[in-house]
């Protein structure tokens, strides 16, 4: 019998499998289709302080091995996420969920976190300083490390409960990023957000999505990530999640090897809404197969 549980900042997951924020809206939606109990946990929809309506669209643009998004952060903010969204996810959802914050200034982010913080069904922060899809904050935040350790201070100034930082790849060194955050107070890395990524209409000789580029993500930034969640995983003393073109067990695997102690599951929730369950039931089979006996034991194995 394989052991497919892992732990996440002193809270037992029963697998580490986390549907990505963006990918899986606030859980009940999918709820619909299988008992979403069955997930590690999910990260849900990116809150900001207020309302946006996101991006102009056509925001989403199909590629090789991926896909193309500029939502831009669509959401109907901090207060109505907790009076109407959270009071619906938990009657299907009755684990600890991970909030997914952006923001625009270190005000929005500790705002916004704060308030987060005392509901009781969040479990863990997820902040998100690396969003390429919007302009006047976002990936700005996370692309020095004094930017991304001002806003890691700020939270944990205000907050009480695990804060992750998700790092953006379109940096030089993510590396000395995910340092700072970790010497600035955060409890775990979030990593990889989108690359950047465009694509060109022939027959109108424009880009296909109207913010013109967005973030890059599917199978293909695979190697991408685990080659920058093994770096990082080497450089601090924090747990990492991991992301970055996961759509099988066999990757969950990889991605532990490097480094992660969960995993998150993005893009393929979009191509089959029952992705991330099938990756679940999969799993033990998987770990017999490259005879793992337990999930725990594997983090960062590759080293």
């Amino acid at each position: 019998m394989v052991n497919t549980k892992v732990v996440l900042s002193g809270i037992e997951l029963d697998n580490p499998i986390i549907p990505a924020s963006g990918t899986f809206g606030y859980g009940y939606e999918f709820a619909e289709w299988y008992d979403i109990n069955c997930l590690g946990t999910f990260s849900f929809k990116g809150t900001t302080r207020d309302a946006r309506f996101g991006n102009p669209t056509p925001r989403i643009a199909e590629c090789t091995a991926g896909m193309i998004n500029a939502v831009g952060l669509q959401n109907p903010g901090v207060d109505a996420v907790i009076s109407r969204e959270l009071p619906k996810l938990k009657e299907c959802f009755h684990k600890p969920v991970m909030a997914n914050v952006s923001g625009f200034s270190i005000e929005d982010y500790a705002y916004t976190c704060e308030k987060l913080d005392k509901e009781a069904q969040v479990g863990w922060l997820e902040v998100n300083i690396s969003c390429p899809n919007v302009h006047g904050g976002g990936m700005s935040f996370g692309t020095s490390p004094e930017a991304a350790a001002e806003v890691t201070r700020a939270v944990k100034a205000v907050t009480t409960k695990p804060v992750y930082i998700k790092l953006s790849p379109n940096v030089t060194d993510i590396v000395s990023i995910a340092k700072a955050c970790e010497e600035a107070g955060a409890d775990g890395i979030s990593m990889i957000n989108t690359l950047m990524g465009m694509r060109i209409d022939l027959h109108r000789k424009k880009p296909v999505i109207a913010n013109r580029s967005g973030g890059f993500s599917g199978p293909a930034i695979k190697p991408v990530a685990l080659s920058m969640v093994y770096r990082v995983y080497e450089a601090v003393n924090i747990p990492i999640i991991g992301m970055g073109g996961i759509s099988s067990a066999e990757d969950v695997l990889e991605m532990m090897l490097a480094g992660a102690t969960a995993v998150e599951v993005g893009a393929a929730n979009l191509i089959d809404p029952m992705a991330s369950k099938n990756i679940i039931d999969d799993l033990p089979r998987v770990m017999e197969k490259y005879r793992v006996s337990s999930l725990s034991e594997i983090i960062g194995g590759a080293h």
